[in-house]
This record gives C-alpha cells, sequence and structure tokens, in this order.
C-alpha cells in the first residue's frame, strides 16, 4: 500500500491506496462520487477532472503520480449552494437529462472557456470532443456552453 497527500477542490486530503490504483477508483472510493466511472479507457469523458490544472481523463492517471497536485472535480468549481455560471448555464439550457456526462462536460467547458471566453461553435465541439452523451444529441449542451460564455462576459 501507499500513501500520499493530494490537494483535492482547495482541501489537503491524505488517501492509503494500492500502487496500481487508477485516480478515478481513489477519488470515487474516497466519497468524490461526483467524478464518475464510465469506460475505464478514457473514451467517454465521465471521469475528467482538473489535475494541476490540465484537463485530464481520471481513469488513465494512477494515483501515486498525482500525489502533492492540485485535483478540482465539478464540486471544486461550484455547487448546489453557490453554482458557478457554467452550471447555471447547463441547467437553465436544459443540457442536463440522467446527468451522468454532466461533471465532465461542465469541467471541458469551464477548462475552454479559461482561454476563450467567446468560442465560436467549431471551437465548443472540438473542446466537448471525448465527451460522450448518450441523452441530449449535444445541441442543448453547445446551447449551454454559449449561455455560459454569455453569462461570463457579463461578470
Amino acid at each position: 500500500m501507499m500513501e500520499g497527500i493530494f490537494r483535492i477542490n482547495g482541501k489537503e486530503k491524505r488517501f492509503t491506496f494500492n500502487p496500481r490504483s487508477r485516480l478515478l477508483t481513489v477519488l470515487r472510493e474516497n466519497g468524490y462520487t461526483e467524478v464518475k466511472e464510465g469506460c475505464k479507457e478514457g473514451e467517454c469523458g465521465a471521469c475528467i477532472i482538473l489535475l494541476d490544472g490540465r484537463l485530464v481523463n481520471s481513469c488513465q492517471v494512477l494515483t501515486a503520480s498525482a500525489i502533492g497536485k492540485e485535483i478540482i472535480t465539478v464540486k471544486g468549481i461550484g455547487d448546489i449552494h453557490s453554482p458557478h455560471p457554467i452550471q447555471e448555464a447547463f441547467v437553465e439550457a436544459s443540457a442536463v437529462q440522467c446527468g451522468f456526462c454532466t461533471p465532465g462536460m461542465i469541467l471541458s467547458t469551464y477548462y475552454l472557456l479559461k482561454d476563450n471566453p467567446n468560442p465560436k461553435e467549431d471551437e465548443i465541439r472540438k473542446a466537448l470532443d471525448g465527451n460522450l452523451c448518450r441523452c441530449t444529441g449535444y445541441v442543448k449542451i453547445i446551447d449551454a456552453v454559449k449561455l455560459a460564455s454569455r453569462k461570463m462576459g457579463e461578470k
């Protein structure tokens, strides 16, 4: 077994884990269920997190390689009591159906808008590539990203 300290959503956490464990598994085992377990192959985007500011599929990261790093899940940018404008936009645009893909979609949007506050539709599609949604057909999700861009421009 290994032990490490991680900074998750602004709080320091100490975990004990198997050296072969993926970060997705360790996060979920420690209550971060907003990080969804989908394909386990880095193809669906359900497990997306920010790791030291980079967008990554946590199912493709060995936990040991994340020791001492900054991890942000979707709850790290906002929660039900204090939602981020992107989270508000997804609700307002009806881009949330089953909700399984939503955390990854929101973090991908956050990552996009951080550097590109007014993306064109093709840039939105490229930023969301690798995030699979089985419910919405993506139209409402793209609408949500456009709305989030406007909302964030107003603040």
